[in-house]
């Protein structure tokens, strides 16, 4: 009886870590109290510490968009908690024409609808629901080509 329980609970716990392995990132985040779609699709790997250092690999900086355009580094860097990204590195997001770096995220009431963005200077607050699902990146050159100074300044 004593094996057969054994046996049972072994293959349990080895059920769990294959799930916790194989957790895409964006299960991750949504397990964590955090909407999937903070990162891209284009998400390569993820490394996980015990003390929650988050690390996130991307094939190279990107460009995604939400309410504005939020630019990723090669490597996404942050602190996990339950709510909240802290210290965050690698990520930057574009109020008029600055680029700012975004040092935090927090969703500290789920049923208020919103995310709380801390971009060093102020606190922006967002819906939810702009980041339900995870947006597709673009490398950081593709959309710059796109855009109407680029070609402006190609034609002279």
């Amino acid at each position: 009886m004593v094996n057969k329980f054994s046996l049972i609970l072994l293959h349990l716990l080895l059920s769990f870590s294959e799930c916790k392995v194989n957790m895409s990132i964006h299960d991750l985040l949504k397990s964590k109290g955090l909407p999937g779609g903070l990162l891209p699709k284009e998400v390569k790997s993820y490394n996980l510490s015990d003390s929650g250092l988050l690390e996130v690999f991307l094939d190279g900086p990107c460009l995604a968009k939400f309410d504005t355009m939020a630019f990723y580094e090669s490597v996404v860097r942050a602190n996990l908690t339950y709510g909240s990204l802290a210290g965050v590195e690698g990520l930057s997001q574009q109020e008029l024409f600055l680029w700012l770096p975004v040092k935090g995220i927090l969703v500290d009431n789920p049923s208020s609808g919103l995310i709380l963005f801390d971009i060093g200077l102020a606190h922006k607050q967002l819906s939810l629901s702009l980041f339900e699902d995870p947006p597709h990146c673009k490398p950081d050159g593709v959309l710059k080509k796109k855009g109407r100074k680029e070609k402006g300044f190609e034609d002279q």
